[in-house]
C-alpha cells in the first residue's frame, strides 16, 4: 500500500506545481478540492466574488483528463437546462432525448444559490445516486462524476438558500478569505505577466479511480472510527458537553457526516502519504466536513455562534480512547 501511495507523490506535487501557476493562494481550498477528488464527493465553496472560486475549479480540471462543463445558475435557470431536453428530429420525424451539462466528470455550479427550488431539487439524484431518470429511463453518469459548487452569502435578492438535502449531499464546504498583503501583490504581478494558456494534464481516469481505491484501504483504527463517532454525536447532546449551547443547533449531523468524515481522513491521509490516518487527520478536515451540517438557531447567530466555533469545542472536548 505505502508503495502505491508514494509512486503518485511526484505526480501530485507537479499537479500543485502547475496549479500554482494560475493560483497564488488558497492553499486550504486546492488541497480541499483534491481531497474531494480522491474521495468522490462533491464540495461547496463559499465567499465573495473575486477570491478565485471558479478560477480554482477550472485550473484543478486542466489537470485531470476529464471532462469539463460549467453552468452558471440564474433565477429564470429550468431543470431541462441542466439535465436534458426533447429535441424533435425532423428526419425520423421523433423527439429524441438531448443531455445536457450534467454528463460530464466535473461539473461546476457557479452561483447555485441563484436557482430556484425546482432546479435545487431536481439534482438530488444526480447528487446522490449519479444517475439521472428520464421519463421511465435511467442513465448513469460518467464515471467519475462531481460537482463543485459556488454561492455568494452576502448577497439575498434573487438568491435561495438550498434546501437542507442538497447541502448535506455536499462532502465539503470550503469557506475562503482574503489574501495577505505580500500574496495580492504577487497575485496581480502574475497576472500582469501571465501569459494565458491551459495548464499540463496529469492525471488520467484511471488513475483517479485507482487513487481513490488507495484511499477507501487507508487504515482506520477502530478506536479512530469511535473517536469520529464520538464527534457527531456530541453535535446531538451539546447540551450535555457545553449547557450554554443548549439552545444555538436546531438540526444535528446524520450519520452521512460520520461516513463523510472517515473518508475525509482517508483521503488527507493519502495526501500527506501515509497508509494509515491518526486524530490529527480528523482535527484538520473536521471544519471543513461538519459546518454545513449544523444548523443554528437564530439565538446563536445572535450571540454570534457560528458552526465552526461548535465544532472547535467539540473537538476540545472529545477524547480519543
Amino acid at each position: 500500500m505505502n508503495e502505491k501511495i508514494k509512486s503518485y507523490q511526484e505526480k501530485i506535487i507537479s499537479a500543485k506545481n502547475e496549479i500554482a501557476k494560475k493560483i497564488i493562494w488558497q492553499e486550504e481550498l486546492i488541497e480541499s478540492l483534491f481531497l474531494s477528488i480522491f474521495s468522490w464527493w462533491h464540495i461547496l465553496l463559499e465567499w465573495v466574488p473575486g477570491l478565485a472560486k471558479t478560477e480554482s475549479i477550472k485550473a484543478i480540471s486542466e489537470i485531470f483528463w476529464a471532462s469539463f462543463k460549467r453552468v452558471s445558475f440564474t433565477p429564470d435557470l429550468l431543470p431541462s437546462d441542466v439535465l436534458w431536453w426533447m429535441i424533435f428530429d425532423q428526419k425520423k420525424s421523433e423527439f429524441k432525448i438531448k443531455k445536457w451539462p450534467i454528463f460530464t466528470n466535473f461539473l461546476l455550479w457557479d452561483e447555485i444559490n441563484r436557482a430556484p427550488a425546482k432546479v435545487q431539487s431536481s439534482l438530488l439524484e444526480a447528487m446522490a445516486e449519479k444517475q439521472v431518470t428520464i421519463w421511465d429511463e435511467t442513465f448513469a453518469l460518467p464515471k467519475p462524476f462531481l460537482v463543485m459548487a459556488t454561492q455568494n452569502p452576502l448577497e439575498q435578492e434573487w438568491t435561495f438558500p438550498l434546501p437542507e438535502a442538497q447541502v448535506d449531499r455536499f462532502f465539503m464546504k470550503v469557506i475562503l478569505w482574503y489574501p495577505s498583503e505580500k500574496e495580492e501583490f504577487e497575485i496581480v504581478q502574475k497576472n500582469l505577466n501571465f501569459e494565458k494558456g491551459d495548464l499540463q494534464q496529469i492525471f488520467s481516469l484511471e488513475e483517479i479511480s485507482e487513487i481513490q481505491k488507495i484511499c477507501e484501504n487507508i487504515y482506520l483504527d477502530e478506536n479512530l472510527i469511535s473517536y469520529i463517532t464520538k464527534i457527531i454525536s456530541a453535535t446531538r447532546k451539546i447540551s450535555e458537553i457545553y449547557p450554554e449551547f443548549k439552545d444555538f443547533i436546531e438540526y444535528w449531523c446524520s450519520p452521512r457526516a460520520s461516513i463523510s468524515l472517515a473518508k475525509a481522513v482517508q483521503a488527507m491521509a493519502f495526501f500527506e502519504w501515509k497508509d494509515f490516518a491518526n486524530p490529527d487527520d480528523v482535527k484538520k478536515v473536521a471544519k471543513r466536513i461538519l459546518r454545513h451540517r449544523i444548523w443554528l438557531t437564530y439565538r446563536a447567530e445572535i450571540e454570534w455562534v457560528d458552526a465552526d466555533f461548535v465544532i472547535e469545542k467539540i473537538l476540545e472536548k472529545v477524547e480519543l480512547v
